[in-house]
């Protein structure tokens, strides 16, 4: 058997489809982001501006948060020590765990090393738990969310992204005494529209379905104090289980769910991707801890985003880009070509020094290949012009049409 031509081969079908995925060699400037350095193919770094960080808020430059990771290292040390079961339950976690139960309403919250982890974990044991569950899955659900029903090994039905026809239909096929959990996300990043949940609500108690609802892309971005969706719509109370991250809005690292005790509590007991990871380390407990309780309280960083992000939009469709309809903080813009949009990201960076990430399949479906633009409070208009203007050149010089 020829192993190491079974893997050349499966890595050279990604470059054929031009979607081959490189990472870029960058650091941020503490204090300054969006401005970064880009070391890949250059004698030295390159000053680049950074559009396409799901660090929306800029928390992880914010001067509380770093101060409260250094305090955190000169007071505990890096590492958690082990586990949550085996010495690695720092003070840090349990207070972070109460601040974002009570930031979705919550009896308690549960830790994860991340968003990924924490769908897939407590996905996978809620409906094992649970006999004969069926899970009802929007079709554009993250990854994590996907691999957390297959390993759940209970029956899975899609619903068409947000068809709540689609969903109604599937839910009164099932049986009306199969215990059901609707699994679905608020913000769906790559499109940038937003899930009807207290519809999907009135269907849960129309079936008597449990509620599973990702926040990731919306935590810290929408409700008063950061809650996401469901709180500035006012229906968090409505859902069973609210998943977010502290990666993005936040700026740090982790995830997490938040639920009636009960619920955490059996995740908590029986997902293995929970017993058996090391906690997250105290020092970025501490920063996630920090950038909540501030965001609970300011929304001036929320403000700025949405203004950027409306500001971006109306750039784009001016110097007529094909910037695809969006009612959030994202800003796709659509290639519909693996290669191509390979080839304008790595123009940009090269000649421009602008850094957006081609987003290709499987994360987006093929022909919907884009950028995705992530503008933050820090982008200004000069900037988003110099952005366009280059866009609009690139455009030109690979003979893409332009809207009409």
């Amino acid at each position: 058997m020829d192993y190491q031509r079974i893997f050349a081969e499966a890595i050279e079908r990604l470059h054929a489809e031009g979607r081959y995925r490189v990472f870029i060699d960058i650091l941020r400037n503490r204090g300054s982001f969006p401005n970064a350095r880009c070391f890949a193919g250059h004698n030295g770094p390159k000053p680049i501006t950074v559009w396409c960080s799901n660090d929306y808020l800029a928390m992880g430059q914010h001067a509380d948060v770093i101060a409260a990771m250094e305090e955190a290292l000169h007071d505990v040390g890096a590492g958690s020590g082990g586990t949550r079961n085996i010495s690695g339950n720092t003070h840090y976690h349990i207070d972070l765990e109460a601040e974002l139960a009570d930031l979705h309403g919550k009896d308690s919250a549960l830790l994860f090393t991340s968003g990924y982890i924490s769908n897939e974990a407590t996905l996978s044991t809620i409906a094992r738990i649970l006999p004969g569950c069926i899970i009802f899955s929007d079709a554009l659900n993250h990854a994590s969310m996907i691999a957390g029903i297959r390993n759940s090994g209970c029956e899975k039905r899609v619903f068409r992204h947000n068809d709540l026809e689609h969903l109604e239909q599937l839910l009164a096929e099932a049986p009306a005494d199969a215990p059901k959990l609707i699994a679905f996300e608020s913000v769906y990043s790559m499109d940038g529209d937003v899930a009807p949940i207290a519809e999907i609500c009135d269907l849960a108690d129309r079936y008597e379905a449990l509620t599973y609802l990702d926040e990731v892309h919306a935590v810290g971005m929408y409700g008063a104090r950061g809650g996401g969706i469901s709180e500035r719509d006012g229906i968090a109370h409505r859902l069973t289980i609210i998943e977010g991250t502290l990666g993005k809005a936040f700026g740090v690292m982790g995830g997490y769910i938040a639920a009636e005790k009960n619920i955490v509590d059996v995740v908590r007991s029986y997902a293995p991707g929970f017993i058996f990871t090391t906690s997250l380390s105290p020092v970025l407990v501490a920063g996630a801890l920090t950038s909540v309780r501030h965001l609970k309280k300011s929304s001036a960083e929320r403000e700025a985003q949405q203004a950027a992000a409306e500001r971006m939009k109306a750039i784009f469709a001016d110097a007529k880009l094909p910037v695809m309809p969006s009612t959030t903080h994202i800003v796709p813009l659509l290639v519909g070509d693996p290669a191509k949009a390979k080839r304008i990201s790595d123009i940009l960076l090269a000649e421009y020094g602008m850094y957006v990430q081609p987003i290709n399949y499987p994360t987006v479906p093929r022909g919907t290949e884009r950028l995705r633009f992530t503008p933050g409070p820090a982008h200004n208009d000069a900037m988003m012009r110099e952005l366009a203007g280059a866009l609009v050149e690139i455009w030109d010089r690979l003979e893409m049409k332009l809207a009409a």
